[in-house]
């Protein structure tokens, strides 16, 4: 795909994915999120992690409300289910690492596409507001679903309706989010961060995602069933192998993700 609104580089097993409207802070258009659709089956593809980020000052601003030139005739619901949906299930179903690289404001269905990667580094400018009431609407962009999991019923719903930014910070003690690093650090210190999950074990970290999130549906022996499961299907990598042999060698593990 000759990509307009985006920027995909895949370099050592890592892709960057790199929302590419500064110009409208990076807002979410019909073009964008196809591309991001794309660009992530892309990325898991040919890369051991995913990293999405933005270009300019800020991650994202959310929808663009002049993408159908009137936003007051915006179909939103044909919208969230034939554009937002397959975009977020891409990237929450990925079954390699994602990072979401945050600086500058994510807000109202850009905070939430961060929020639905695995981990989320942020720069100290960075901040999440789930701006939807400010215009009459409800969180969207599985704002529901990812705010009560990962800070609590009382400050998912405190983020909801007041609207309020919610700092770097903030969104680490509550958290929302991974870590926050300083501005000055936040590029070396999130490629660093990629690097490390490219050449680390990439089946055992899908394992991972797999059985955290299906912790919140299961019971102890549903979960513990599961977790055999999968731990029986990482004993059989090369991967396992390697990190035994690399461990009783006293020596870094050479994990090549299977």
């Amino acid at each position: 795909m000759n990509y307009q609104a985006i920027l995909l580089d895949i370099e050592d097993d890592v892709a960057v994915l790199t929302l590419n409207r500064p110009a409208v802070m990076n807002a979410l258009n019909s073009q964008m999120r196809a591309e991001i659709e794309h660009a992530v089956r892309i990325g898991q593809e040919n890369a051991r992690v995913l990293v999405l980020t933005g270009a300019g000052r800020a991650f994202c601003a959310g929808q663009d409300l002049g993408d159908a030139g009137n936003a007051a005739q915006l179909d939103l619901e044909r919208t969230l289910r034939e554009e937002y949906e397959p975009m977020l299930r891409r990237l929450f179903d990925c079954p390699i690492p994602t990072i979401a690289a945050v600086h500058g404001p994510a807000a109202g269905a850009g905070a939430n596409l961060a929020l639905a990667a695995d981990v989320v580094i942020a720069a100290e400018s960075a901040s999440f507001q789930q701006a939807f009431t400010r215009i009459g609407l409800i969180p969207d962009a599985g704002g529901t679903y990812w705010l009560p999991r990962q800070i609590g019923f009382a400050r998912a719903m405190g983020a909801a309706l007041f609207a309020e930014p919610v700092t770097a910070r903030q969104a680490v003690d509550w958290g929302m989010i991974w870590e926050v690093v300083p501005e000055d650090a936040f590029a070396a210190h999130w490629q660093a961060r990629a690097a490390s999950l490219a050449s680390g074990p990439t089946q055992a970290y899908a394992g991972v995602k797999q059985a955290l999130r299906a912790s919140f549906g299961n019971g102890v022996d549903e979960q513990l069933a599961l977790e055999a499961r999968l731990q029986g299907a990482c004993g059989e990598t090369r991967d396992f192998k390697e990190g035994v042999l690399a461990f009783l060698e006293k020596r870094p593990a050479r994990f090549e993700g299977r």
